[in-house]
């Protein structure tokens, strides 16, 4: 009888423990702004190649402290299903560079409104390329955003490009991804492994043309340095959450960086928001609602955690 009543706690305890990492892991993403909008005069792609030289660097470190090497030989013992992850880092390594660009040139709210529309993204792929069965109404949430993205067009004489190719970006390495038997920090490590080559060549160009910017002053040499450490830091978070929470709660915490994002463009940056991209804004969130009660339904009300 003892037994049995310390597991419900033991379990609650687990499920808090996973909470925890969610919120730490989503609150770090959502941080991201403000950490890249730190550098002062670094080009964005110079930002990228050391965000993956450093990465790389600082994952090595942690994959030995872990001993996960056996994970990582037995992947490139199969050099064929390598494609996928080829495709999945040089996907992420966009990702990570429209990204960049977006905090630097304060279009944020464009970047916030890519990871609001990343979930509905991934849904519209399941439908195209995994013939998978979507309810009703999350097929009318996708419908719905793409209603949001049309009125921007069609108002403001613009498309939200970088929002777009954020989230299709980040959709099709979560399509790819699901493919490749790799845990995240492994997964990681391969990618920025597989890009390292194009970074080291990058760097060296850098700095045999007098264009790096890792030695003009110690703070820019820290950032670089940090950017890769920050990048794997988060993810280490996501796996503990994974690992302990149901996917429903993972996916509504989900939401909490862009959240952040939305209200970092908004409160600090100080962004201008218009009307049309505020009620582009209002159709997202409305169709992420939709979407949100439809997977809540599909699980037959299940609490989440």
């Amino acid at each position: 009888m003892e037994i049995q009543r310390l597991h419900p706690s033991s379990d609650r305890s687990e499920t808090t423990r996973g909470v925890v990492y969610g919120l730490t892991a989503y609150g770090i993403w959502g941080c991201f702004p403000l950490f890249f909008s730190l550098f002062d005069g670094v080009p964005t792609w110079e930002i990228l190649v050391h965000r993956v030289i450093w990465c790389c660097a600082f994952l090595v470190f942690l994959i030995t402290i872990l001993g996960k090497w056996s994970t990582i030989r037995a992947a490139f013992a199969a050099p064929r299903k390598l494609v996928r992850v080829l495709a999945c880092a040089l996907l992420i390594g966009a990702n990570w560079g429209i990204f960049i660009y977006a905090v630097e040139t304060r279009q944020v709210f464009q970047a916030s409104l890519g990871y609001f529309l990343t979930p509905l993204i991934n849904v519209a792929l399941g439908i195209v390329f995994l013939n998978e069965r979507m309810a009703v109404m999350q097929r009318w949430s996708v419908a719905l955003a793409g209603v949001a993205i049309a009125i921007q067009f069609a108002l403001l004489g613009e498309v939200p490009w970088i929002a777009i190719l954020l989230a299709v970006t980040f959709g099709i390495y979560g399509l790819l991804r699901k493919q490749v038997s790799l845990d995240g920090l492994s997964g990681l490590f391969v990618e920025t492994l597989l890009l390292l080559p194009l970074g080291v060549i990058a760097l060296m160009w850098l700095v045999g043309t007098g264009n790096s910017h890792f030695f003009d002053d110690r703070w820019n040499a820290f950032l670089l340095v940090a950017s890769g450490v920050i990048t794997a830091m988060p993810l280490l978070a996501f796996a503990g959450a994974a690992r302990r929470l149901r996917l429903a709660t993972v996916g509504f915490l989900m939401y909490i960086n862009p959240t952040m994002q939305f209200l970092t463009a908004l409160l600090i940056f100080k962004e201008p928001l218009t009307v049309v991209q505020l009620f582009s804004f209002v159709l997202i969130w409305c169709a992420l609602a939709m979407y949100s009660i439809s997977a809540w339904r599909s699980r037959g009300g299940r609490h989440p955690v």
